[in-house]
């Protein structure tokens, strides 16, 4: 899913609330989200820059990727077992 804005435009939403000009509502009102948004992809960048504990944004990636991956795997298997216990049965009743 595509994010709602561009990593640019993060990427200077950020520095200008790491600027202090501004309070952070104040930025947030002027170039148009909310400044809980505008706070969350603060936090998210001070962990992809190293300076906080958590995921990085490409580790968020990896897990959505490697999770829907994993549901796809278990519907795959669920599937296969189902089709082989179909076919072990009729096997066995076409050989009576």
């Amino acid at each position: 899913m595509q994010p709602a804005h561009p990593p640019e435009f993060r990427r200077r939403a950020i520095e200008l609330a790491r600027e202090r000009a501004k309070p952070i509502a104040k930025i947030a009102a002027d170039i148009g989200i909310s400044e809980s948004c505008l706070r969350t992809w603060l936090h998210q960048a001070d962990i992809d820059e190293g300076r906080s504990e958590g995921l990085t944004t490409e580790e968020r990636a990896e897990l959505v990727r490697l999770r829907r991956e994993n549901r796809v795997l278990r519907m795959e298997k669920e599937i296969l077992g189902k089709a082989a216990a179909f076919f072990a049965g009729e096997s066995t009743y076409r050989s009576r």
